[in-house]
């Protein structure tokens, strides 16, 4: 069930979600949320801090990937309207970049969350950019408090 009535694209907003800020934010549109599952989507500017040679870089897709993670959790302290925690990546298991994105391009990434325990949490990520897969993970974070 998508608890989310319709996307969220208020950068405002969606800054509120995330302890990132800019300009290190990598997320920009929260399109689904479910307890198990968030989709997001993110357009790399030419002026991104990961852009180089008008391709998104591996680095800005790990990150992307661990802010898509964070704005789930965000997203679920919003709607209980408490603050969201600050958290970071406890290990990457799995990254796998097959292909860098252009610049100007949405990448749309969908986190399902595999598990959830004591503020853990264990997430299979896959990037897709125009229909292709760009990057897959398999990412744990953790809750700083």
């Amino acid at each position: 069930m998508n608890l989310l009535k319709q996307t969220i694209d208020d950068k405002g907003l969606i800054e509120d979600l995330i302890p990132q800020k800019a300009p290190f934010v990598m997320v920009d549109k929260l399109i689904h949320f479910s307890e198990e599952k968030v989709i997001t989507g993110f357009t790399p500017l030419l002026t991104n801090l990961f852009v180089y040679n008008n391709k998104f870089m591996a680095a800005g897709l790990i990150e992307h990937m661990a802010q898509s993670v964070a704005l789930h959790t965000g997203y679920q302290y919003f709607l209980k309207n408490e603050p969201a925690p600050t958290g970071y990546i406890g290990a990457i298991k799995l990254a796998e970049i097959l292909e860098l994105p252009p610049v100007d391009q949405e990448l749309i990434t969908t986190v399902t969350i595999l598990h959830e325990i004591l503020g853990v949490t264990l997430v299979e990520i896959q990037v897709t950019c125009n229909d292709r897969i760009m990057a897959n993970s398999e990412m744990k974070t953790v809750l700083a408090n």
